[in-house]
């Protein structure tokens, strides 16, 4: 009955032009997991951590296991992921972590009708919920589940459940989960840096910074 309900409802929905906001929506990935889809301002983000091994056209990513196979990758300038401290447990719940030349590379980590977000991206979406010293409490999953005490001024008002996975270090050290989330954007600082966004346990802000394309950190998608 329920779904006859549902099924009644989404008719009458399209024939009146009138679209429910409540209607869910995820995104599934090429090793079949999947992501909820939120919707902050004019974008459309996913609401996880992505944990794909896989680029779009199939090809494997490879997984760096040691911290001479992951510092080796840095230095060749290829793609790699990991999963924090490599637990698999971790990897369920923060996504894996990437270096940025997984991000950058052609054959596209993120899944079709999505792409990785750009510096600009992010600084519209902290413009959507009041700037980079208001947005980082409104992105942040609430509570002390994941995060370290005391997750200041955190409420996901925004639905994002910012988590904080941590950072693998260009030569294969992992630290900061619990405390701090990182995400990459598309965005070169230089030949060795690339720009990302950070948030931290303590503090309501949301920081743009830049780091060694090398590290691994945590990817969200935005829909194109």
């Amino acid at each position: 009955m329920k779904m006859h309900y549902t099924l009644i409802l989404l008719l009458v929905s399209i024939a009146s032009g009138f679209t429910p906001l409540c209607v869910a929506q995820s995104i599934t990935d090429l090793d079949g997991h999947t992501y909820n889809v939120v919707k902050i301002g004019s974008q459309t983000w996913m609401g996880q951590n992505l944990n794909v091994s896989r680029f779009r056209n199939g090809d494997p990513i490879l997984e760096a296991k040691t911290d001479e196979a992951w510092e080796k990758a840095g230095a060749d300038k290829k793609p790699v992921w990991c999963f924090y401290e490599a637990s698999t447990e971790n990897g369920k719940i923060y996504g894996k972590l990437y270096n940025w030349f997984a991000v950058n590379d052609p054959r596209c980590l993120a899944p079709k009708g999505w792409h990785i977000p750009s510096d600009k991206e992010w600084n519209t979406l902290s413009t959507a919920l009041g700037g980079h010293e208001k947005s980082g409490g409104k992105l942040k999953e609430k509570g002390t589940t994941h995060w370290k005490s005391p997750n200041n001024e955190a409420t996901n008002e925004s639905g994002f459940t910012a988590l904080p996975g941590g950072i693998n270090y260009s030569f294969g050290t992992f630290v900061k989960m619990g405390t701090t989330g990182y995400w990459w954007t598309t965005i070169e600082d230089g030949d060795d840096t690339a720009i990302l966004y950070s948030l931290n346990y303590e503090d309501n802000a949301l920081f743009n910074l830049f780091l060694n394309k090398g590290v691994g950190i945590s990817v969200r998608c935005l829909k194109d």
